[in-house]
Formats: C-alpha cells, structure tokens, sequence
C-alpha cells in the first residue's frame, strides 16, 4: 500500500487533523457524554484515540532500536484476552484525568508517533505487513472508524 515512510506520515497527518479540533472545544463541551457518540463524551473520543496512538508510540519506540517491539506482542495478547474491555478501562482511567492532561497528551501523542516512525527503519513497519497493518488499524484507519463521533461532539459543542 505504501511505497515509502513520508506517503504514510502524511496520510497520518492528515486524518488527524480534524481531530485537533477537540483541543479547542471549551471544558463543558467536551464533557456532555452523546447517545449519537457510542454514549462517549469528547473527552471519551479524545481518551480513546491517543490512547491507542499511545500504544502505537510505544511499539514505535521500541522498533527505533530493536527488530521486535515487546510492546506490540503484549497489546495483542491484551486484545486477544480481553478485547473491548481495554476500551471501557480507557474511558474509566481517562475520566479521571484533568482536562489539562487529556488536551496535554492529545498534543503530543501523534507527533511523537510520527517522528519515532521517521528513525525507525522501514523494514520493520512499512516493509513489514504485519506491522504496517498494526500502524494502520492504530491511526489512519482508526480515525476514519470513528469520523462519525466526531461529527457529533463536533455538532453538540456548536449547539451549546
């Protein structure tokens, strides 16, 4: 699918753009939980996103030094054990956040990615099929699965 590291960043980069439009949505926009959201808050979309960018920083660290990333092999026992339940424990742990640290974290979480996955070789990400699915599902095609939440904290932030 990708034929060099920069064609993918770039795709990276641009499907999260819509995404930092959460950053500036006010405390009480961001904190209304939406029937038309997964019953998620902003604040819940955000949480769920990085969170799972996060788990893709750390794989990308791991692969800037190593052939292998421990990291990716314990999310995916993780997700095999006990699947969306990790998604309901990221909303619980998010919550009780402050909303400075979620914006914080937002901030950081997808550029960090992107420049760890500009050193690590591509033969271990984009050269690899497993590990360029692993990025995908973990970026690009996770913002596009969830476009539509985003539209609704989107449209019930302009409402308010």
């Amino acid at each position: 699918m990708y034929l060099d590291a920069l064609s993918f960043l770039e795709d990276e980069r641009d499907g999260w753009r819509a995404y930092e439009a959460l950053a500036d949505l006010t405390d009480a926009q961001l904190t209304p939980e939406l029937a038309t959201a997964h019953g998620w808050s902003g604040r819940d979309l955000i949480a769920h996103m990085v969170a799972w960018q996060e788990v893709a920083l750390n794989v990308a660290r791991e692969l800037a030094v190593n052939e292998t990333s421990r990291a990716k092999l314990e999310a995916d026992a993780d997700w095999a054990a006990r699947g969306d339940a990790i998604n309901d424990e990221i909303t619980r742990t998010w919550r009780a956040l402050p909303l400075d640290e979620v914006r914080a974290r937002m901030g950081r979480a997808a550029g960090e990615l992107r420049g760890y996955l500009t050193v690590v070789p591509e033969t271990r990400w984009l050269k690899n099929a497993g590990m360029l699915r692993f990025f995908l599902d973990e970026t690009t095609d996770h913002y596009e699965d969830h476009r539509g939440d985003l539209a609704a904290v989107i449209a019930a932030a302009r409402s308010t």
